[in-house]
């Protein structure tokens, strides 16, 4: 019996360094250029300010978190509009939604429509920043004020970031948990 348990241990000490000799070589690291980064940016909070607008219920749109503040409908409508204007200017053109108020009456529907035609709008509008051209310059507005193409890129970004905390307050004061939190707890209970 001895026998036995001596060469049973001896196999296993033998099969563990085995093993680790037969391991993946490590893979050459990630690389995130500038562009690459800021597109993946783009698309995370695109993400994180839809899902919040659709988590909220429409009976919510109207709630101010203080009585100073927007109601929520209202702050999906700005970050839309404005997204809209931002990527117009970098594709050279009028804002498809010139003259909209981000203070119009708007269903839930519509405000989450809104939300995501600007996305789209948006992507098509970075799809063509690259490295090679992200620092380039793109001539804006009447008085052609030169601004580089990552400009709109890190702006929205930030933008949408700000919005979007704004928004996990309010759907935090309504105990509902934003997405971004969610995704991260459901990761780690997997």
């Amino acid at each position: 019996m001895k026998l036995v348990a001596i060469l049973v241990i001896a196999g296993a000490a033998a099969v563990v360094p085995a093993a680790r000799h037969q391991q993946k070589a490590p893979q050459a690291p990630q690389k995130f250029p500038l562009a690459i980064g800021l597109l993946r940016g783009h698309d995370a909070v695109q993400r994180n300010l839809v899902e919040a607008a659709e988590m909220m219920p429409e009976a919510h749109y109207g709630f101010r978190a203080t009585p100073e503040t927007k109601p929520f409908g209202q702050i999906v409508a700005h970050i839309a509009l404005s997204r809209l204007g931002s990527c117009a200017a970098l594709r050279g053109l009028e804002n498809p939604r010139k003259g909209q108020k981000e203070d119009e009456p708007r269903t839930k529907a519509e405000a989450v429509a809104l939300l995501k035609e600007a996305g789209t709008y948006c992507t098509d509008a970075f799809g063509s920043i690259t490295d090679d051209n992200v620092t380039g310059m793109v001539a804006v507005g009447a008085n052609k004020v030169e601004v580089a193409r990552g400009v709109f890129l890190a702006s929205e970004n930030a933008h949408g970031n700000e919005v979007y905390g704004t928004m996990a307050v309010y759907l935090r004061l309504k105990g509902l948990v934003p997405p971004s939190t969610a995704r991260v707890q459901q990761r780690r209970t997997q």
